[in-house]
């Protein structure tokens, strides 16, 4: 059996791709809408076809699927995650034969999150890549004939990328640092073996660390967490932390 091909990848999800760019156009953001293709595409199994309605939909429509796809995963890295209703994504998939509430994503949290981060890291890395598109519509009108980046092998290993883009930035309020163990174990619990390892500021006198550092196994993981959003807040116990998007910087001494 003949090997896959990243022209073979790019029209198995030619509908995820409409729908990416349908998100885009409505959205505006890019994470986003790709973070909502993931989790349509998550979806899409066995009777369930949702995403294969979004290119068709009205604006305002595919407006309400982004938001209830952002607004689940947005939830999902709450503390005690509570979903509000998302009627357009259910009634979606009831049209497959298959009734789900927002309590599914709840249970199914960590799945969710797996199965996303690994679109986001195999096929997605060529779905939303806008150059791979604009080489494939000219191999399909004859203006170049089998580009070799089209012709290769696609494999659905995650690409490696540097700790650089698998890391986020902490801070916490002064006084109220939270132990690496407990950030550590709250990724680990609600989205399965992700991190890397946990890095603290280095003090000295007994004084609290004010950031620090995760450096998450996968890319895919920093775009869900952050949701197309530049910061966020999430809760661990009673303590808080924000977190964005790592910048190198040479006066970091997290260690």
């Amino acid at each position: 059996m003949a090997a896959m091909t990243v022209r073979g990848v790019l029209y198995m999800y030619n509908v995820a791709r409409q729908a990416y760019n349908r998100f885009l156009s409505v959205c505006g953001n890019p994470e986003k809408a790709q973070n909502a293709v993931a989790l349509l595409v998550w979806l899409d199994q066995g009777t369930i076809s949702a995403i294969h309605h979004v290119p068709a939909m009205a604006p305002d429509a595919v407006a309400l699927v982004a938001e209830e796809a952002n607004v689940v995963l947005e939830c999902l890295r709450h503390q005690k995650p509570t979903l509000p209703p998302i009627p357009i994504i259910s009634v979606l998939c009831m049209q497959g034969g298959v009734h789900i509430e927002s309590g599914f994503f709840t249970f199914h949290q960590d799945l969710i999150v797996r199965g996303v981060a690994h679109f986001l890291n195999g096929a997605g890395k060529f779905i939303f890549d806008d150059r791979l598109h604009a080489l494939l519509r000219r191999s399909e009108t004859g203006l170049i004939v089998n580009p070799p980046e089209l012709m290769a092998p696609y494999t659905s290993q995650p690409m490696a990328v540097s700790e650089d883009y698998r890391s986020m930035f902490i801070t916490f309020s002064k006084g109220n640092a939270i132990h690496r163990e407990d950030i550590f174990e709250y990724f680990r619990q609600k989205w399965g073996d992700c991190v890397v390892r946990v890095l603290m500021e280095k003090t000295k006198g007994g004084h609290m660390p004010m950031y620090g550092g995760i450096i998450f196994k996968t890319e895919a993981i920093v775009k869900l967490v952050l949701n197309g959003e530049r910061l966020i807040k999430i809760s661990i116990g009673q303590r808080e932390i924000w977190l964005r998007k790592y910048v190198p910087s040479p006066t970091n001494t997290a260690a």
